[in-house]
């Protein structure tokens, strides 16, 4: 099975896969445990735009739906009810899958609010309140890595929340959000707190970079900056990889590790190809390597079991293009301080958006259900 079937090859080579999807009827009906079974998927990511997307589009929330109405909730009130509903269910089926790779796989993710996405202190409350709410060892709860997201993110682990830090786009972001977990830890060692169950992710989003970059590169003049398009977003993933494994070699992190911490791996997210011209496992192949995370829209993990040609190849690669392409960049006058800051304004919007228009079709059908 293991030699057929790529995605399984993955996990053989250090890299776990997740798939970012969830939706009740996936839940209900087995495939979810389908795909651990043949697939070796070992996670569950989800976001707003993914959780809109299954309530708007799917009948299998109706029933739910109208028992929550009777109860007299609000929109937002079922809103928050519906996703947990989901979320204890796909932790359930993943917790085999905790317990066998000891607390390393088998988590399922959730969102704090993206309203709050620049508010520190509101972030760090939500987080503390959905860990609670959901009461499972293998959640994580998705906190943006925004400069306030970073700063809830050491009190997090510092309480042994586990985290998913989301909406990541350079090495420097990355660098601080890698500070704030050490220093988390830290934080318990002092106060006598074990470790060893403490786990976090760093989601590094991929195609969103390109898909903003790439029109302002092809049309440039210079052949040296043309031909950046397409090769930012790993780049970027490369560098990012380097200061990882840079970190994991300190004694900083060596006594952490004594004690039996657990790196914060990096996870690849917005792996969906968007533009047709590339290859539909573009953000998939070139960046496999130990202690990573891919997470995979349904259509993705399709085709890389279809046709994934699985290796190494995170640990060979150059390290030293983020720096390479911030200097052509800067020479065709491309800011590319400026453009992280979009893709961090535009991602929040994007889980914004979804975020509003579920309360609104919420509220919606709950009139229609109380006037019917």
């Amino acid at each position: 099975m293991s030699q057929s079937n790529p995605l399984r090859r993955l996990a053989e080579l250090g890299q776990s896969v997740w798939i970012d999807h969830i939706e009740r009827s996936f839940l209900k009906n087995g495939e979810l445990l389908r795909l651990i079974a043949q697939d070796g998927l070992s996670g569950v990511t989800s976001n707003p735009a993914i959780f809109q997307k299954a309530i708007a589009e799917h009948d299998s929330y109706d029933e739910a739906i109208a028992a929550h109405v009777r109860a007299g909730h609000t929109a937002q009130e079922m809103h928050e009810a519906l996703m947990v509903e989901d979320i204890l269910i796909a932790a359930d089926q993943l917790n085999p899958v905790f317990v066998r790779t000891e607390g390393r796989d088998g988590f399922v993710s959730l969102e704090v609010s993206p309203l709050l996405a620049r508010d520190a202190e509101a972030t760090y409350a939500d987080a503390k309140r959905l860990w609670t709410l959901v009461g499972k060892n293998n959640l994580m709860v998705k906190v943006p890595g925004t400069t306030e997201g970073v700063a809830a993110i050491r009190r997090l682990i510092a309480e042994g929340i586990n985290v998913n830090v989301t909406l990541l786009f350079t090495v420097e972001r990355y660098a601080e959000v890698l500070e704030a977990y050490l220093s988390g830890l830290e934080d318990r060692v002092r106060k006598n707190l074990p470790i060893g169950q403490v786990a976090s992710v760093a989601s590094f989003f991929l195609s969103r970079i390109d898909t903003l970059l790439d029109p302002k590169l092809e049309s440039a003049s210079n052949p040296q900056v043309r031909a950046l398009a397409g090769e930012c977003a790993l780049m970027c993933a490369r560098g990012a990889y380097a200061h990882f494994r840079k970190t994991v070699l300190t004694a900083r992190w060596q006594a952490l590790a004594v004690k039996g911490a657990r790196p914060q791996r990096l996870l690849w997210a917005s792996t969906g190809t968007k533009d047709a011209r590339y290859s539909d496992v573009k953000y998939v192949e070139p960046l496999i390597g130990p202690d990573t995370v891919t997470t995979l829209p349904p259509d993705t993990l399709i085709a890389y079991r279809d046709h994934g040609d699985p290796a190494r190849r995170l640990e060979t690669a150059r390290t030293d293009g983020t720096f390479s392409m911030q200097e052509v960049l800067r020479a065709a006058d491309i800011d590319w301080s400026a453009i992280a800051l979009k893709l961090e304004e535009d991602g929040i919007k994007k889980f914004v958006a979804p975020h509003e228009a579920i309360i609104a079709a919420l509220s919606s059908k709950r009139a229609q259900l109380q006037a019917g």
